[in-house]
């Protein structure tokens, strides 16, 4: 990118909320919707979603954006903010100093990804928690009411949109991430777009249960290309994107389906790029090989093999394993950012160059920067409205209506249990 288009869109594409926290920055912070259209504008192009659950990963993924020159995302869940040193409060403010601290100029959105909304109680809570992320430098979200019936999905949706500002990327959410369990369908993604349509709300994403689980993909299974296709058919009228959970562990060639055949704009990677950058042992496509039950380190990659001894002796006594050592990142950042120079640059540079394979050679990415800038600029703005405008008609999308339409929705849901990610 010339530095001649970064001074313009720097000039016009921070959102009101970033050039308040960093007015002297020199981050390019911006709307989901910039990573979204320009991805839209490319084609058969989707980008990393971050998800930037301790400061390597963070630094590896905007490093690696730079040498791609590829618009991309840095988010984390609202439930990873319990348990890493990243939360949705804090996590701009980590963007924002490495991208100052290393001359990042690529656009960059900052995504509070699964605000979960578990029962219709939790809207109230909501509706107060959900503008102090924006204060905190969120620039996107994803509200998550997939827990909940259809009917109330969308009157989550609806009801939690006015604490959304108009600019800000928006995702939301239908069929919980159960695998091969209750699979999304064309009939319940419509019935949530349709019905934002009729209130006057354009979602920028989609989330589906596709196949999909969170955590690395270990069952051969995962992705289902033709079902993502479907759905996304069946909602083009509404400019809405698809945005790509649980991608950790899927092969390659799986991927690069999903960014040719489908409107998949956003992939979200998590768990291996934390266990990349610990030093697990991993495939070609980041799932962690495990013996016996446990993860192999590779000698001299991540961490040191010393503190690598202690989190398996923590792990162990705390009953941690597998997924579960997401819950690591918190109690360990200290002594991950207390390892020598060289140790915390491995790590770093690993997470790096993953990333940049994924988004050069899988996810098509290469160049979005430039494109997500000439957006904002010939916009003139941060905010670049809504894909499409209200066309249905919102005499039929009444609370009664909307409930009544629900009952007449047949699918399976799954099974019960806890599917937080």
């Amino acid at each position: 990118m010339s530095q001649n288009k970064f001074e313009q869109a720097l000039a016009v594409g921070r959102p009101p909320n970033v050039r308040e926290l960093f007015p002297n920055s020199r981050a390019l912070i911006v709307s989901g919707k910039a990573i979204d259209r320009a991805c839209r504008k490319k084609g058969k192009c989707m980008t990393i979603a971050a998800n930037g659950r301790n400061i390597f990963v963070i630094e590896g993924a905007l490093k690696a954006a730079q040498r791609a020159n590829a618009a991309i995302i840095l988010e984390i869940a609202r439930s990873e903010s319990t348990y890493c040193p990243t939360t949705m409060w804090n996590l701009a403010r980590r963007v924002d100093a490495l991208c100052n601290q290393y001359g990042i100029t690529i656009p960059v959105a900052i995504h509070a990804d699964h605000y979960v909304i578990k029962k219709w109680d939790d809207v109230a809570v909501a509706k107060r928690e959900i503008p102090t992320l924006f204060d905190a430098g969120i620039t996107s979200i994803a509200v998550d009411a997939s827990h909940i019936p259809d009917d109330q999905n969308l009157l989550a949706n609806i009801e939690l949109n006015p604490v959304i500002p108009g600019w800000a990327g928006y995702e939301t959410e239908v069929g919980e991430i159960k695998g091969k369990h209750g699979l999304s369908t064309p009939v319940e993604a419509k019935f949530l777009i349709e019905g934002l349509n009729a209130h006057g709300i354009c979602p920028d994403w989609i989330a589906l249960n596709n196949g999909t689980t969170h955590g690395i993909e270990a069952t051969g299974g995962g992705i289902q290309v033709d079902l993502t296709a479907d759905i996304h058919e069946a909602l083009k009228p509404f400019g809405t994107s698809g945005a790509q959970h649980g991608t950790s562990g899927n092969d390659s060639e799986r991927l690069r389906e999903i960014a040719a055949q489908t409107q998949t704009t956003k992939a979200n990677v998590a768990t291996a790029l934390q266990m990349i950058g610990f030093g697990v042992k991993v495939n070609d496509y980041g799932n962690a090989i495990m013996t016996d039950g446990r993860f192999e380190k590779v000698e001299g990659k991540g961490m040191s093999e010393e503190l690598w001894q202690e989190i398996l002796e923590y792990a162990d006594a705390n009953g941690l394993k597998g997924g579960d050592y997401k819950k690591l990142n918190q109690p360990f950042e200290r002594r991950l950012q207390g390892e020598p120079r060289e140790i915390r640059e491995r790590m770093a540079k690993a997470i790096e160059d993953f990333i940049y394979d994924m988004l050069v050679n899988v996810f098509n990415a290469e160049g979005t920067a430039d494109i997500a800038c000439d957006l904002l600029i010939e916009a003139g703005s941060h905010d670049l409205g809504p894909k499409v405008e209200q066309f249905t008609d919102p005499a039929e999308w009444t609370e009664d209506k909307i409930r009544a339409r629900a009952k007449e929705i047949d699918t399976d849901k799954g099974p019960e249990g806890d599917w937080d990610d």
